[in-house]
């Protein structure tokens, strides 16, 4: 399953915004460092379910009405401070933990309502801007932390004829969640020497930087947009390259109420309906989310969820059924699975995904929507259905 991860100083919301994301009990509290050990829950992102070109919807669980959900796992580990890539607050762990994470969201206080530790300060007192590069110089400075630890032994290993450079430090950048690809990738935009004892720190520190940004990509989340100072929302759409105005507070509220059976509300709606009885204070602060909606087009919770997968990531929902005239699996339900997939992606990538038993017996591939046979190097696109033919069972 795919992973994301909520970064960010403590207080900036991030507990919030994985409680409402998915609806799990955790902790969130006015004080630094309210989570503690990490929680990992599981979220979805939003697309258009096929189902809305049948005559009837699929009935998933995880679609309302044409609105489908697929899963994705989210993590929301301890907030950072400055220094958390020497041991600080709970630096080490909060880096660690972010090891296998696929993408990241920078949980920001677009008010300016909390200081650089986390604390919380008069709003608009402190510049949200500020938090942009903290999160990447100190996820950088983390990387570049185990590379130095590591490069005497690269040096060493380079005396031997057998030394593959690129190897060594494939096998020394897995610790951060770098694959082969990674490295490789990474190495062919730098200019470099494969001598180990040549390289310099400045080399050390842009391979760290190069390393962070194809691996753990980052969208920011301005939190707390709906008190967020004039001015404030914008300057950080400057600062970084994609960032989402987010109120998570108002989306757990909303979320609250749906659980609640007094509001009709589907997560990435701009706007939700009153259906049950409220008190005057209940309707008072929902009219106030309302009108934060109307500004941002939403609460943008899971228009953040959705940009750092479907934009960041860029990854297609393809829906694999057993009965191409149907839809169906074996035992008659519509669409029952979506599997989120690499742009690019091939049936036998497909197949791959169901079961690792489907791809090695993988013979060929049927379109449902044009009931035609496709080829293996066939890509394929958003809200595909496909059937897979394959020996396994």
């Amino acid at each position: 399953m795919l992973s994301v991860a909520l970064a960010g100083k403590p207080n900036a919301g991030k507990s919030t915004f994985y409680k409402a994301a998915t609806m799990a009990d955790v902790d969130v509290g006015n004080y630094p460092f309210t989570t503690i050990d990490a929680n990992r829950g599981v979220s979805h992102v939003r697309t258009r379910c096929p189902c809305l070109d049948l005559d009837s919807r699929c009935g998933n669980d995880n679609c309302h009405d044409g609105k489908r959900y697929v899963p994705i796992e989210l993590l929301d580990v301890a907030g950072l401070v400055p220094g958390a890539h020497e041991g600080k607050g709970l630096g080490n762990q909060f880096l660690d933990e972010l090891t296998n994470a696929d993408a990241i969201l920078n949980v920001v206080d677009a008010s300016g309502g909390t200081n650089a530790e986390g604390e919380p300060v008069e709003v608009g007192s402190y510049d949200p801007v500020d938090d942009v590069e903290f999160i990447e110089e100190e996820m950088d400075l983390w990387i570049a932390g185990i590379i130095d630890r590591n490069w005497e032994t690269v040096e060493r290993q380079s005396r031997s004829p057998e030394f593959d450079f690129e190897e060594a430090l494939t096998e020394m950048l897995t610790g951060v969640g770098a694959s082969e690809y990674d490295v490789m990738g990474v190495l062919r935009a730098m200019e470099y020497s494969a001598d180990p004892f040549a390289w310099e720190d400045s080399d050390r520190e842009e391979l760290a930087r190069r390393i962070r940004e194809r691996t753990k990509p980052i969208v920011v989340v301005a939190n707390k947009a709906d008190i967020a100072p004039e001015g404030n929302v914008e300057r950080l759409k400057e600062a970084a390259d994609r960032v989402v105005p987010c109120t998570a507070e108002g989306e757990l509220a909303l979320r609250q109420a749906v659980e609640a059976g007094v509001v009709d509300y589907d997560p990435g709606d701009e706007d939700f309906e009153i259906t049950g009885d409220l008190s005057d204070a209940q309707a008072e602060g929902l009219e106030r989310i309302r009108g934060v909606m109307s500004e941002f087009g939403g609460t943008g919770l899971q228009d953040a969820l959705d940009e750092v997968v479907y934009e960041l990531l860029d990854r297609i929902t393809v829906y694999p059924v057993q009965n191409d005239t149907k839809w169906t699996d074996g035992q008659g339900n519509v669409l029952p699975d979506a599997f989120l997939l690499a742009t690019g992606a091939t049936p036998k990538d497909l197949a791959f995904a169901v079961h690792s038993d489907i791809g090695e017996g993988y013979l060929h591939a049927v379109d449902a929507r044009e009931s035609r046979r496709i080829g293996e190097d066939h890509e394929l696109s958003e809200g595909d259905v496909i059937k897979i033919v394959s020996t396994a069972k």
